[in-house]
């Protein structure tokens, strides 16, 4: 599988051990602190290329220390970076993530900043470098907006690429509206649950996956935490479940709908159907959650189908 992710690169950064911010300038000893390649595309990449794809990212960084550091992270796991341009103007998109002991990462603060996320646009990237390709995913659509999403994702179905959309900010009908004219080139949508709730304002989740089908995706992929995934198409509705995690296990959640995008476009890839790459993308999921970010510890797509099996 040789697959260019475009568009979210963000450096995160994981604090763990928090259990609340310090008052004034008093200070607070942590467990870890690490750094990690994360965003819609950046996240997926590093997946992708664990469970063995071959793949390229492209999008905007600055070229500050953070972009040395993100693209360090990136080569390390094998993610080629030359698709990543370096705008002087703009910071690096980061994050700081406050991690509680139980690992959640719903019901917690974090900072963050847009960065050379928001100066990325179609002049920056090269279509050239992306000829040959199998597949195109788009990290963070709204950033360009529907119509040239919608145009780049019509070019690359053109070029013969299948292609597949992860949406970074939270789901509202206007920002529905915003990516419209992406959708009908948008081959697998791969929203969370309350995305698929607040870009709809159906409460039913299989509903509202459907009204996107009828707006044009394809395949509709939805995250749903501890319950698992729902594939919807026009044909029918899959459900699959999350696979367990012991308490002991679960380090931090950040970055597993990422992780669940990765698996389920590598499970695509190898010719499986909609249920069982959803299974692989949960497996994928749940590995990632015993970890700090996406590239913590050393797993493979063997090390993640011998989880599927089990």
């Amino acid at each position: 599988m040789k697959i260019a992710c475009v568009g979210v690169h963000v450096l995160d950064t994981h604090v763990i051990g928090i259990e609340s911010i310090p008052d004034g300038s008093d200070g607070q000893l942590v467990e870890t602190i690490r750094m990690s390649p994360a965003g819609t595309a950046g996240g997926t990449a590093v997946v992708l290329a664990r469970l063995g794809a071959e793949v390229t990212s492209y999008g905007a960084i600055g070229t500050d220390p953070i972009a040395d550091v993100l693209l360090s992270l990136l080569a390390r796991e094998g993610v080629g970076t030359q698709g990543l341009v370096r705008l002087e103007e703009h910071q690096t998109s980061a994050s700081v993530l406050p991690v509680r002991p139980d690992g959640a990462s719903k019901d917690r603060p974090a900072w963050h900043c847009i960065g050379a996320n928001g100066a990325f646009t179609l002049d920056l990237l090269d279509r050239a470098a992306l000829t040959g390709l199998d597949h195109l995913h788009l990290g963070g659509p709204e950033f360009l907006g529907g119509p040239a999403a919608g145009e780049l994702l019509a070019w690359a179905r053109g070029e013969g690429m299948t292609t597949s959309v992860d949406v970074l900010a939270p789901g509202d009908p206007d920002l529905l509206a915003w990516i419209a004219d992406a959708l009908p080139h948008t081959d697998y949508l791969l929203p969370n649950d309350e995305q698929v709730r607040g870009f709809t304002g159906q409460d039913d989740l299989a509903t509202g996956a459907r009204a996107l089908v009828e707006a044009g995706a394809g395949c509709v992929a939805v995250t749903q935490g501890a319950r698992g995934a729902l594939v919807v198409t026009a044909e029918g509705v899959v459900e699959v479940p999350a696979y367990p995690i012991a308490e002991a296990d679960l380090v931090d959640t950040t970055g597993c709908g990422d992780a669940f995008s990765a698996g389920f476009l590598r499970g695509r890839s190898l010719g499986r159907d909609l249920e069982a790459s959803a299974r692989l993308g949960c497996a994928t999921a749940g590995q990632v959650a015993r970890g700090l970010g996406t590239d913590a510890g050393a797993y493979t797509l063997a090390d993640v189908e011998a989880t599927v099996g089990r």
